[in-house]
């Protein structure tokens, strides 16, 4: 990314929110969007005018022109911008760090914008140096095969193997399809080796579901 963020006062105090069910962004993952509403294609040319920080949160109820928002949420910034003749913004959205809204702006905008802290989430903006972080990485991959064994689905398991931690957690979390809660209980995991926990106990409990004896618990 051309900016960088080094501690949480460096980043904006007020950002626009892009409330996405079953969407996760995850500090320093791609999300790649397809913007075709027409508050947020203002959304994204006032984003690509200043910052260009952008606030992924899950919907948490409410009504739909006005979804309730879950409290914490993660701001990414567009680092790739695209435009289709009929009209659509494709972007990519690079995580940034996770944040708590602590109030949300009166609307001024066609879109939502939020009052963002970033402080207990400052880690976030450390890119976990080689080796960091615990992962099992047998027992994750484990999980992943009878996930995806239940799903029918198949991955490149030479990436899955090799894959530095951060990357290879944070990039399953992302795409595989979770249900939106399970989606926030990933985002709020506390670091990287609680999010792989989460991840792989999500994964296990999704592959004994066609269980009819139920998973064995231990």
């Amino acid at each position: 990314m051309a900016q960088s963020y080094v501690k949480a006062a460096d980043l904006p105090q007020v950002i626009p929110v892009f409330p996405l069910s079953g969407v996760l962004l995850l500090p320093r993952g791609q999300l790649p969007l397809n913007i075709f509403e027409p508050r947020y294609l203002n959304m994204v040319d006032d984003a690509m005018a200043g910052d260009r920080l952008i606030g992924m949160v899950q919907p948490s109820g409410g009504a739909s022109s006005l979804p309730r928002l879950s409290p914490i949420g993660c701001a990414g910034r567009i680092t790739s911008f695209a435009e289709t003749s009929d009209g659509r913004y494709l972007i990519t959205l690079t995580g940034c760090a996770r944040f708590r809204i602590a109030s949300e702006l009166p609307a001024q905008t066609p879109y939502r914008q939020v009052r963002a802290q970033f402080a207990p989430y400052e880690a976030d903006l450390i890119a976990p140096p080689s080796g960091e972080g615990q992962l099992d990485r047998e027992s994750l991959l484990e999980a992943l095969k009878a996930y995806l064994t239940t799903r029918g689905l198949d991955i490149d398991w030479e990436s899955a193997e090799t894959a530095p931690p951060e990357a290879l957690v944070n990039s399953l979390a992302m795409a595989l399809p979770f249900d939106p809660p399970e989606k926030q209980a990933l985002l709020e995991a506390a670091d990287l080796d609680e999010r792989a926990l989460v991840l792989t106990a999500l994964m296990r409990i999704d592959a004994a579901g066609d269980n009819e004896d139920g998973p064995v618990i231990q």
